[in-house]
């Protein structure tokens, strides 16, 4: 029998920056869900310490780019005069797969990008009742894994578990970004009193891009790495992993679940 069946969209989509009056330059390409353009490349622009407010950036804008017909795969950030530009050498520049946020990186030392956020004084908790809610919770806000079975997914919650919002994408770093960004967008940073809840596994940069935005509790569906694991150490983070109730794991940061 032949039928119809839904695909996750994957394209392409290029972040230029610089000042204005000047050409802007491309720093990264990353392959993603289209949708949301905007709120990635300012949670990109952030989470990898190009840019730390959103008033850093005076304009930001989805473009047609050189292609024929236009795809709209293009994200055209103006930066403030006095916000450093990046290094968009050879070194530099950014391609990252749907499956890896971190390719295209000169070094280790970039890697682990410093956040202005001190974890340690966010007082939040959250009950194991409550986090073991979550999961499905994010579920029913995952239409694009309902109907294609091909994304990942990022959402934020109150400490009580209430949904604030949830992105979806073919990159799970993506749709961290793009929930990071419309935090920014939104003046929310740091994300501070919140819990990150990730539909997979808990790698390495996305307990970064959690730090970064000033979040002090992610939870995953998965694993986390040992990567991840030492930085939400480092951080001052609380880290639940294997968040599949009844059960999970906490890694780090033990002292934000409440007993009951």
């Amino acid at each position: 029998m032949t039928r119809l069946d839904s695909l996750a969209g994957e394209e392409p989509l290029e972040i230029r920056v610089g000042p204005a009056g000047q050409p802007r330059k491309p720093l990264a390409v990353t392959m993603r869900t289209p949708g949301d353009e905007l709120d990635l490349a300012l949670g990109f622009l952030f989470t990898e310490g190009v840019i730390r407010t959103a008033e850093d950036v005076v304009t930001a804008q989805l473009c047609a780019g050189a292609e024929t017909p236009n795809t709209y795969n293009v994200v055209d950030v103006v930066l403030a005069p006095d916000v450093p530009l990046p290094d968009v050498g050879a070194e530099r520049n950014f391609y990252t797969t749907s499956s890896c946020g971190v390719c295209g990186k000169a070094s280790i030392d970039a890697i682990r990008t410093r956040s202005a956020y001190d974890l340690t004084g966010d007082a939040v908790t959250v009950s194991p009742a409550t986090l073991a809610a979550l999961p499905e919770r994010l579920a029913l806000a995952q239409r694009g894994f309902t109907r294609t079975g091909g994304s990942h997914a990022a959402a934020l919650f109150t400490a009580d578990g209430e949904l604030i919002a949830a992105r979806e994408d073919v990159g799970r770093h993506n749709a961290v970004d793009k929930l990071i960004g419309r935090e920014l967008r939104e003046g929310r940073v740091p994300v501070a009193g919140r819990v990150l809840l990730l539909s997979g596994r808990a790698g390495f940069e996305l307990v970064q891009k959690a730090w970064m935005a000033g979040v002090s509790v992610v939870a995953a569906v998965g694993a986390p790495s040992t990567l991840a694991a030492d930085l939400a150490a480092e951080a001052g983070m609380t880290l639940v992993g294997f968040l599949r109730p009844p059960s999970m794991n906490v890694y780090t940061g033990g002292h934000r679940i409440t007993a009951g």
